[in-house]
């Protein structure tokens, strides 16, 4: 099988979100193993990962050294952190390859996703980036076209645009290096995200690429039989928090869409995950999987996990 496996941020931090090096050396560590067995079972495997508390950690420093120098604008951001988390992701599962009697190694490609310049996105700034700040910085930032919005007790935070993915500009590199057996991190972030001009030259925008449903799209170019969310709980589950709740095993796409409108996965939590996971199984016909790190080999196999599948394959 062809696996697009998405790392969520918690597999790439260490407590309370720490982006110390040595942290999320440990957290990356921890996860290579994992990663290492779906190859070992002769999968071919595209990872890749969040990067939201490493780009909020370079927003702090633009914040801090403002008065002397230029900020690091987004598309950088997301292309600075796709190296340096891709760094660590390459020592780790090089090490867990190896290992487990593995010759595959892994290599990482930065990746570029082409979004629509007209995107209403562009418009509506409503993702939150970086840290929360007090009223007077959020105002002297605003003055260099920043937007702020007012969380309450938390303080300001910043908002960019967060348009729809449309292109991965190097699938077909991505692809190639799947088929030489490289296990393969791309997609970083949601992907760099640019937009392209009259005359097809691409440019970096100050946007962030929801990271799941570029993984969707990133899926689907690829031909990936299988779509894998990582998160931090093992399912998705129903009435969650009450004496009512109960796991989602698997369960066909047009249920799972069902449970969606009926308001089960709140938008700030699982619901972008579930949205994603729904997507890709209408647009590939292939299997969506929420589920944890510890559990992503017995969810291949439909034993473990939230597989989501197309109405026909449904079997519970």
């Amino acid at each position: 099988m062809r696996i697009v496996l998405a790392l969520g941020g918690n597999a790439l931090t260490g407590p309370k979100e720490s982006i110390q090096p040595t942290h999320q050396i440990t957290a990356v560590e921890a996860a290579a193993p994992q990663i290492a067995s779906l190859v070992a079972q002769g999968h071919q495997v595209l990872l890749s990962h969040g990067n939201g508390p490493q780009v909020g950690n370079i927003l702090a420093k633009n914040d801090i050294a403002s008065p002397v120098l230029s900020p690091v604008p987004l598309d950088w951001c997301v292309a600075n952190t796709q190296g340096s988390i891709g760094f660590i992701l390459l020592n780790a599962l090089d090490a867990a390859l190896s290992k487990a009697g593995l010759s595959t190694r892994a290599t990482v490609v930065v990746s570029r996703t082409v979004v629509d310049a007209n995107d209403p996105a562009f418009t509506a700034f409503t993702k939150p980036v970086g840290r929360f700040m007090e009223a007077e910085i959020a105002k002297r930032l605003s003055m260099s076209g920043q937007h702020f919005v007012d969380t309450g007790e938390q303080g300001w935070r910043r908002v960019v645009a967060s348009p729809q993915p449309i292109e991965i500009v190097e699938a077909s590199a991505i692809t190639a290096l799947l088929d030489a057996g490289f296990l393969v991190v791309a997609g970083g972030g949601g992907g760099i995200p640019v937009i392209r001009a009259d005359d097809q030259k691409l440019h970096g925008v100050e946007a962030v690429i929801d990271k799941d449903l570029n993984s969707v799209l990133l899926a689907d170019q690829i031909n990936a039989n299988h779509l894998v969310l990582a998160t931090d709980v093992d399912n998705a589950w129903l009435d969650w928090g009450t004496d009512r709740a109960r796991a989602i095993g698997v369960v066909s796409v047009t249920e799972m869409r069902t449970h969606l409108a009926d308001g089960q996965f709140p938008p700030g939590s699982m619901g972008p995950k579930v949205e994603a996971i729904c997507r890709f199984v209408e647009t590939t016909g292939g299997k969506g999987i929420i589920t944890n790190l510890d559990s992503i080999t017995n969810a291949i196999e439909g034993d473990a996990g939230t597989v989501v599948v197309p109405d026909s394959n449904a079997t519970g």
